[in-house]
């Protein structure tokens, strides 16, 4: 039976079906190899082979990332949460007190409904919640924080709008300055 494996092909012809056999078997196995070799390589390349623009992109993703986290909010005990997907999407909501009739000093979650980055530009509208929602158009700077993960090393700077909607379907308005500043790094981490 060795003659089935015999590289010189130089098997007698009564076990030539068993070395062709053993040929295609081994033909095959080794396109299948070089399909999957072939395959990796042209993924990764085509990762590598990327437009200069993509690169500079690619670039600033890190700082943009590294804005998301949990901020300040209006009261003491309050916050928001961004986070800073792919493509300066962003995602996140603000946890508050309700300072209705029907939800005074409850805590609510508002998560974003929209939510931009360009650059530093920040802009984000909440979902209603109790006929409440806020839109923020603003920046995120360096703050005061010395290092990153340090109390205020990011501050979201801008315009936070408060819009009411009352039962008979009017919005009122109202607009502040405000400075929010990223919470230091082991307040946000999860607790162990």
């Amino acid at each position: 039976m060795a003659l089935a494996f015999d590289r010189t092909l130089a098997a007698p012809r009564a076990h030539s079906r068993i070395v062709s056999g053993a040929s295609a078997m081994k033909t095959i196995c080794l396109v299948c190899l070089m399909a999957c070799f072939a395959i990796v390589p042209n993924e990764l390349l085509a990762q590598d082979a990327k437009p200069s623009s993509d690169t500079a992109a690619n670039s600033a993703a890190p700082a943009e990332k590294s804005y998301s986290g949990m901020y300040t909010f209006l009261k003491e005990g309050e916050f928001v949460q961004v986070s800073v997907e792919d493509a300066g999407h962003v995602t996140g909501f603000i946890s508050r007190y309700g300072d209705g009739e029907s939800d005074n000093g409850v805590f609510l979650d508002q998560f974003f409904k929209t939510g931009k980055l360009e650059g530093n530009k920040l802009t984000f509208t909440t979902q209603l919640v109790h006929g409440v929602t806020y839109d923020f158009k603003g920046t995120i700077d360096r703050g005061e924080g010395k290092n990153p993960g340090d109390e205020a090393y990011y501050v979201l700077k801008g315009t936070l709008t408060k819009n009411v909607t009352d039962a008979d379907k009017k919005v009122t308005s109202h607009s502040q300055a405000v400075l929010f500043k990223i919470f230091p790094e082991e307040a946000q981490a999860p607790p162990r």
